[in-house]
């Protein structure tokens, strides 16, 4: 099959690509050689750090590492079980994107830095309570649940910290990429594709593999400084790695991030005072500090130790709505501390961790691999500035910080995977088989929170103001076994015409069987030309998470709940037990060079996802006030001067069927200035729309989705989004210049102020999130060969969201819309980046 693009990539990846050829080992642990010879490769140096990257044509670095000149080229371990395969032969698309990539961004976290280079990934606009402390990341417009996430092609454990807020991303209890240290990175491969065949659950929308460096000397270190275009969310980020021998026949490479990002502050006045008083919308405080080792052994020629270890530590706090002095006339003593009134702060400790050892090895020509991932995240959820007026009452305590709840989320996975090549007398092309099994333990716990939290019965009135703590009725362990099988088949049907089957069973203790499959294909016409298709199903388990998890928030004039599907509230009005969800994925592309330098992809695609996760039957007024006491919750007494709509209740059900359609299309060029340097010029689109195909009805027949809930399954997420610019390099200088347009969004507000505020009736304000442009422009100078200046801006004109009409603000303060994943709200993000590489 002849090569279509050939990239220079950087010398950190070129030294992994270069170890697993060497080696002959995937970050899958299945090892086979390459596909049969093609013809020679015409070469390509063209890829950006800011834009989207071609998945035929990998990237090359950013200007803070300048790639030597190098006439190889990336290898990918994501989406196939073979080794030795290229991002451009790929039969599936596959996005690399390098550390200096990331770097270039200016960015301190992995998402944020992902969701400026690639079109076809998003991440929230932002967030309310705990979902806002939680940095979770979403393929072609679906949940960040339907996304899988992998380090060197292990599964990464998901977080215990789950997003409860209503909007797109409701439910999500996804990996948190952002506790990987981004030291420890070498590149990231995001296949653009259906894998649960390959890899099991959540890989409906595709795959993030996440390469840890595995350089065994260096070091470097960097350090990335911000501010806002309003003056404040300061950020400051200190990455640090180095490698290192042990003896000689061992490495290892040990990385470690410190971050910290100041609040912003975006809401607009408060109805209530006139003032800006009330800091609900905006970033979140954090304090981030991440470790990572990575360390391999050869134990002998043919056998290797190898391990990784990554912690995470996080401490954040999230504003709540403000209250008002006036609310605490009849608690002197509350009135005392809090004579301004008072905001409650929502905040997370989070402790991560992830413990990885396998060994892998050759024998009689198979290749193996055994390992065992333990990991754990802990969320201890606190509320600080508050109050529980009941408990003052009854004790004349007035208690202002509260533990209000924690989640813990443990997993345990075993694999053992086999591959080797194989020739046969009667086919003239080899046959990679690999083979494997894993079990997988997985464990979800809710603690209660202090008593001075928890309202009646087990405590005090409507417990904390704010965010009441977790009661023992609401409060225990579930776990679950996962068993699975895969088997996957490649080989060439001609030379030019090679195809991929892959098979896979998994049972789950609490939600039974399922079968996958995929079919991958790819012909090329010629050097330049070729085309690819896979068809294949897949599926989400429902999380534990999602299974178990309850909560209620109370706002000053409203509270909401949210009940498990198994608890008596949502029993006794008809819930049923969560399926899971499942996916048809049908894909078709063509990779082109038109003409010498220029590669272009264009893959179009459709996944139709049955049984969606969302909370459905949503309840209103006393319908929702008695589901709630069913399942031990109470509300502030100044609930009976609500209004009508002002309680709700749901909880998560199968609630519908989607087709999600779209089309990726990426372009890369070179342009050779002489001695005026290059330009390396990019432009990359995602186009995608999803449509309501069916909606579930609950036991009394009435549909579980009103028209607010369908708009976060289908037009929450951008219609497009587009990313183009280019790279002028010339000798110590480097100037990069890129716009990135971001699609209309279109939602459902409620009524807040007017004849139809908060009636229960579930009739809402259409509004469009109309589409924005933003312009990221970086100048770096590597004053040595050591160290490397950088002035860059994301957003340097400062864009913001469309407002919201003020009728449908919550006390007026709301003016952006954080439960889209379209433009942030912060505006303008202007940095510092100082590099140093020994």
């Amino acid at each position: 099959m002849p090569a279509l693009a050939v990239a220079e990539p950087d010398a950190a990846t070129t030294a992994q690509s270069t170890a697993h050829a060497t080696r002959s080992t995937s970050a899958h642990g299945t090892r086979a050689a390459a596909a049969p010879s093609r013809a020679p490769a015409t070469t390509n140096t063209s890829a950006t750090a800011q834009g989207a990257r071609a998945s035929s044509a990998p990237v090359r670095p950013a200007a803070s590492a300048p790639a030597p000149a190098s006439s190889g080229e990336s290898i990918v371990v994501t989406g196939t079980r073979e080794t030795g395969r290229r991002a451009r032969d790929s039969l599936s698309p596959i996005d690399v994107v390098s550390h200096q990539q990331l770097a270039a961004t200016g960015q301190p976290t992995l998402r944020d830095a992902l969701s400026l280079l690639l079109p076809s990934l998003t991440t929230p606009t932002g967030g309310f309570d705990t979902g806002a402390l939680t940095d979770t990341i979403s393929l072609r417009g679906l949940n960040p649940n339907e996304t899988l996430v992998l380090v060197d092609g292990k599964r990464r454990h998901s977080t215990a910290n789950i997003y409860a807020d209503p909007g797109p991303q409701q439910g999500s209890t996804a990996p948190d990429i952002d506790m990987i240290p981004m030291a420890a990175i070498d590149h990231v491969e995001v296949l653009r594709d259906g894998a649960s065949a390959q890899y099991g659950s959540d890989a409906v929308a595709g795959v993030v593999n996440i390469i840890l460096k595995k350089q065994p000397s260096g070091f470097h270190a960097q350090s990335i400084s911000g501010i806002t275009s309003e003056g404040d969310g300061f950020q400051q980020g200190v990455y640090l790695d180095g490698g290192l021998k042990l003896g000689s026949r061992g490495w290892a490479h040990i990385s470690g991030d410190f971050v910290h990002m100041d609040p912003t502050y975006r809401s607009a006045r408060d109805n209530r005072t006139n003032t800006y008083v009330n800091n609900i919308l905006g970033q979140p405080e954090q304090t981030r500090e991440t470790v990572a080792i990575n360390a391999g052994y050869d134990l002998t020629d043919a056998i290797q130790l190898y391990g990784d270890a990554t912690y995470g530590h996080r401490h954040a706090q999230s504003y709540q709505n403000y209250r008002l002095p006036s609310s605490l006339s009849a608690y002197p003593g509350y009135a005392a501390l809090y004579p301004y009134g008072y905001s409650p702060l929502e905040t997370l400790n989070e402790n991560d961790v992830e413990v990885k050892a396998g060994l892998r090895g050759e024998y009689s020509g198979w290749h193996w691999d055994l390992s065992s991932v333990y990991a754990r995240d802990f969320d201890d959820i606190g509320l600080e500035n508050s109050t529980n007026t009941a408990l003052y009452a009854a004790t004349g305590r007035t208690p202002t910080s509260f533990d209000v709840m924690g989640f813990n989320n443990t997993t345990i996975t075993n694999n053992f995977d086999l591959s080797r090549r194989l020739h046969f007398g009667f086919w003239p092309y080899a046959i990679n088989v690999a083979g494997g099994a894993e079990y997988r333990y997985e464990a979800y716990s809710v603690g209660t929170g202090s008593p001075d939290s928890i309202s009646t019965p087990y405590g005090y009135g409507s417990g904390a103001d704010a965010l009441p703590g977790t009661n023992p009725a609401n409060a225990g362990n579930s776990n679950r076994d996962v068993t699975a099988g895969y088997l996957d088949l490649s080989t060439h049907l001609t030379r030019a015409w090679q195809v991929d089957l892959a098979g896979r069973y998994e049972h789950y203790s609490d939600v039974g069987n399922t079968q996958t499959g995929k079919i991958a294909t790819r012909y090329d016409v010629n050097r330049r030309l070729g085309f690819r298709a896979t068809i294949s199903n897949g599926f989400h388990a429902p999380t534990l998470a999602q299974e178990h998890y309850s909560a209620l928030n109370v706002s000053p004039t409203a509270a909401r709940g949210l009940i498990a599907v198994n608890s008596p509230g949502a029993v006794a009005n008809g819930a049923s037990a969560l399926k899971p969800e499942r996916s048809t994925n049908v894909e078709g592309g063509v990779i082109a060079e038109p003409i010498q330098n220029l590669h272009v992809t264009a893959d179009v695609y459709q996944i139709d996802l049955r049984d969606r996760i969302l909370p459905g039957g949503s309840i209103v007024g006393s319908a929702a006030q008695s589901a709630l006491a069913l399942d031990g919750f109470s509300l502030p007494a100044s609930a009976a001067t609500w209004g009508s709509g002002a309680v709700s209740a749901n909880w998560f059900a199968n609630v519908a069927s989607t087709r999600t359609q779209g089309l990726d299309l990426t372009a890369t060029y070179l342009t050779r200035l002489g001695n005026y340097g290059r330009i390396d010029w990019d432009a990359a689109i995602n186009l995608n729309r999803t449509r309501l195909r069916h909606q579930s009805d609950s036991a009394s027949g009435a549909p579980l989705l009103d028209a607010q809930s369908v708009a976060y399954l289908t037009t929450a997420y951008p219609r497009s989004k587009i990313i183009f610019g280019g790279r002028w390099t010339q000798n110590r200088w480097t100037v990069g210049l890129h716009e990135i347009r971001w699609g209309q969004t279109t939602d459902e507000l409620t009524w807040y102020a007017g004849p139809l505020a908060l009636n229960g009736n579930h009739i809402y304000r259409q509004w469009h999130n109309e589409p924005r442009w933003t312009t990221n422009l970086e100048v770096s100078y590597r004053v040595t060969d050591r160290w490397t200046a950088t002035l860059g801006g994301n957003n340097i004109f400062a864009s913001y969201p469309t407002k919201v009409p003020a009728a449908n603000r919550y006390l007026g303060a709301p003016q952006y819309y954080p439960s889209t994943s379209q433009l942030g709200i912060n505006g303008g993000f202007y940095y510092l980046r100082v590099n140093y590489d020994l």
